[in-house]
This record gives structure tokens, sequence and C-alpha cells, in this order.
């Protein structure tokens, strides 16, 4: 069987599946890959984001952008 149709049957046994089912499938598989190190979870780089967006606030005042967020939570 080709690999695109067992996918497609595999799929199709899911479906019959109850919520409950899919998902404790979903946490075995999940828990799987983990330890198959394919869903490493990458550390984000901060030093990447610096400036990022600066141009959104260039002009703007810093203690009246505040204040109008804070006006407006009200």
């Amino acid at each position: 069987m080709r690999n695109g149709a067992t996918l497609e049957k595999i799929e199709r046994e899911i479906e019959r599946l109850t919520s409950q089912e899919q998902l404790k499938l979903l946490e075995r598989l999940a828990r799987q890959l983990r330890r198959s190190g394919i869903a490493i979870k990458k550390e984000l780089d901060w030093n990447k984001l610096y400036g990022l967006g600066k141009e959104l606030w260039k002009g703007e005042d810093a203690q009246e952008y505040v204040n109008r967020l804070r006006e407006d939570r009200i």
C-alpha cells in the first residue's frame, strides 16, 4: 500500500474515534514525537527581535502612548 493511501486509511479510522479517543491519540503521538526528537522546542533568540517594529512608534512619546492605552481600557 502506498504511503498516501495508508495515511488516508488512518485518517478515516481516526474520524471514527470519539473526540476523547482522538485527544488521547494526539497526546500519544505528541509524546512519541518528543521522545524521537522531532518536536524539539527551539529557544527564541531575543537578540533577533531587537528593534523589530521600532518604526511603529517613531515620533511617539512613550508616556503619551501608555496614557492613551490606559484611557482605551476605561
